[in-house]
């Protein structure tokens, strides 16, 4: 029989933890003196002793550890734990790799870009939506409130229930910034199916992965949020997979005051 101290030693596991393991069930001394209450364990213990070490090492939590010690030697199911810790550390090791490439590209930049840190830019997954949507083309971009007021004038007769959040955005579908006759659709999230007006379109938008930037103030800083989104796609090693879009989540129709506008400039974004 080994004192704690010595198994300790042979197994290389502090004193604390075997205490702790003791509490739990997950190693318990071979026998315990009614007298002193000192821990005694056998040599027999040893191999238990380096599975639990090694699965630890592997980063199976204690909880994970006791369920796969019961079914330790039943090979299959060995595997099927050990492929999905895998499966996770290497999802994790991914994250890990992707936000020490954001920390790397935004220490390069610090000093070079302005706009780098006034605007911070985030990765999100939108979901999907059902929208009630209108697209056209415009005279120009500030002419956006036109197709806002053809949406609003078809889609009231309908009573549509919005969805919250509703999501009023812009999607711009030319590939350049167009001095005049842009082609835009605007969308706003609603719950339920309802039929086409002459004008809009009810559809599911799907789910996507977007990289954006939200900012407080007028429009006339879309073009600056816009260029400092863009280049930490592109610094970033991502490309760029759909059209652009842009959600109002307060406009106009919120206040008047467009200091108090609140608007998120997103692109949708896929690994290169």
């Amino acid at each position: 029989m080994l004192k704690i101290g010595d198994f300790s030693k042979l197994s290389r596991i502090s004193i604390r933890m075997l205490r702790h393991y003791d509490l739990i069930g997950l190693l318990v001394p071979e026998s315990i003196d009614d007298f002193t209450g000192y821990r005694y364990y056998s040599e027999n213990q040893l191999p238990l002793a380096s599975r639990i070490a090694a699965l630890k090492e592997m980063g199976f939590s204690l909880n994970m550890i006791d369920r796969i010690l019961k079914v330790y030697d039943d090979t299959a199911s060995l595997k099927e734990f050990l492929l999905l810790q895998q499966a996770e550390l290497k999802e994790q090791a991914e994250k890990t790799g992707m936000q020490l490439r954001i920390l790397e590209t935004t220490l390069n930049r610090i000093g070079k870009d302005d706009n780098m840190m006034q605007y911070s830019v985030s990765v999100k997954e939108m979901p999907e939506r059902n929208v009630a949507s209108l697209r056209k083309i415009i005279p120009a971009y500030n002419k956006e409130g036109l197709l806002w007021e053809q949406l609003m004038k078809e889609v009231t007769p309908l009573s549509i229930q919005y969805a919250n959040p509703c999501n009023g955005l812009a999607v711009f579908h030319d590939k350049e910034y167009k001095e005049q006759d842009p082609d835009v659709e605007i969308q706003i999230s609603v719950l339920g199916s309802y039929q086409n007006t002459a004008n809009v379109i009810f559809k599911t938008v799907p789910s996507v992965t977007i990289a954006s930037a939200t900012y407080k103030g007028g429009y006339e800083q879309l073009t600056t949020v816009n260029h400092a989104v863009a280049d930490w796609v592109r610094d970033n090693g991502y490309d760029f997979s759909e059209d652009m879009f842009t959600i109002y989540h307060v406009g106009p129709g919120q206040t008047k005051n467009p200091e108090e506008f609140v608007t998120e400039v997103c692109f949708p974004i896929s690994k290169k």
